[in-house]
């Protein structure tokens, strides 16, 4: 069988480090608020190349906390609306609807997946407050036109940056290209805890002090408590595994670039839709603006190919087989049809990739997808 993401190999890479931290935190008798966290936080800041870095519990609390923060900093209202792609995950619509905003979804562009840039100034009122670009799969949703309209309107633009940590637009990683970033480590991230976690980053010391207060219990000292908020703190172990992780970041997502490029050049199955990462002139595992968090093909019949490859020994996932605005959860925009994000709901298929898999996985992959036939 050839996984869909095999953790248990992927963290096994790093098990003796790992595990040494572990014991550092369990020696130290400090599990919250301490030094791994500290240290995280700078080396994630420094990493991405923003001012400020804030462990929080997880990455939809990330966001959470971000337009929280803008609501009690006077930016936002209650009732304020945010601009969302239709065929995100359900978290970062979670996030604005917790905090009493409106999503306005916007249809995806068809062959990135991301939010159609070029869509979103039709969709803006009087109540628009922020743009949420979701960078999806692992590339980049951003162009100047994006921050030229944002400045035009005096718009926020938040970055849901769950699965693009290491991705850059012009020299600049996302998580430092917006206002303010919401991070997920969940486990199977390309940088993934042991456990649930996430993270803020921003330029803004204001947002990043608000964040930080907001996610302690709305405290900036004990027992003091300024602000009306939640308990969504990283705790010192998974910070120290996060800390470890980080240093092979690059690597990994350069090889799962490798692994990319090897399916773009060899999947010639004409029923088959490939992913069409930025910059296609260059060479895809030289692209920068991807890294490949999911490699996600289209197939008129997904579901019988997926049974196909299943039979093959292929395991196989679906981000996402429902669209939020489709969901039970948010019954009042059922009735919204949305013909991009529907299809693209109907027919994306994930292939397996990750930083174990080998390149001989990989040519069994593309070898079952070319010789499927209907």
């Amino acid at each position: 069988m050839i996984k869909f993401l095999d953790l248990q190999k992927i963290n096994a890479q790093h098990a003796d480090e790992l595990k040494q931290v572990a014991a550092e935190v369990i020696d130290s008798g400090w599990f919250l608020m301490g030094e791994k966290l500290s240290n995280f936080e700078t080396k994630l800041a420094h990493y991405v190349g923003a001012s400020h870095a804030i462990g929080v519990a997880n990455g939809l609390d990330a966001l959470r906390l971000i337009l929280k923060a803008y609501i009690d900093m006077g930016i936002m209202a209650f009732g304020d609306e945010v601009i969302v792609p239709a065929n995100t995950y359900i978290a970062s619509v979670l996030a604005i609807t917790d905090n009493g905003l409106i999503p306005v979804f916007v249809e995806p562009d068809p062959t990135s997946y991301n939010l159609d840039l070029a869509l979103i100034e039709q969709a803006l009122t009087p109540k628009t407050k922020a743009i949420m670009v979701v960078h999806l799969y692992g590339q980049v949703c951003w162009n100047a036109d994006l921050s030229a309209l944002a400045q035009k309107h005096g718009l926020k633009i938040i970055e849901d940056n769950a699965q693009a940590i290491g991705a850059e637009w012009n020299g600049i990683k996302t998580g430092a290209l917006g206002d303010a970033a919401g991070f997920s480590f969940y486990p199977g991230k390309n940088l993934g805890a042991l456990g649930d976690a996430g993270a803020v980053t921003t330029n803004d010391a204001e947002v990043a002090e608000r964040v930080r207060a907001l996610g302690n219990y709305g405290s900036r000292k004990k027992y003091v408590n300024e602000f009306q908020g939640l308990n969504s703190r990283l705790d010192e172990m998974q910070a120290a595994f996060l800390e470890v992780k980080l240093k092979y970041i690059d690597a990994e997502n350069q090889y799962r670039r490798k692994l990319a490029a090897a399916y773009l050049n060899a999947i010639t199955n004409p029923a088959i839709g490939l992913p069409v990462p930025n910059n296609t002139s260059f060479a895809p595992e030289l692209n920068t603006e991807h890294v490949w968090h999911l490699f996600v093909i289209r197939h008129a019949k997904r579901d019988e190919l997926q049974n196909y490859l299943t039979e093959k020994g292929i395991q196989t996932l679906i981000h996402y087989p429902i669209p939020p605005n489709k969901q039970l959860a948010y019954q009042s925009y059922n009735h919204l049809d949305f013909p991009i994000t529907n299809l693209i709901h109907e027919e994306v298929l994930s292939l397996p990739l990750s930083p174990v898999m080998t390149l001989e996985e990989v040519h069994e992959v593309i070898v079952a997808l070319n010789n499927f036939t209907l």
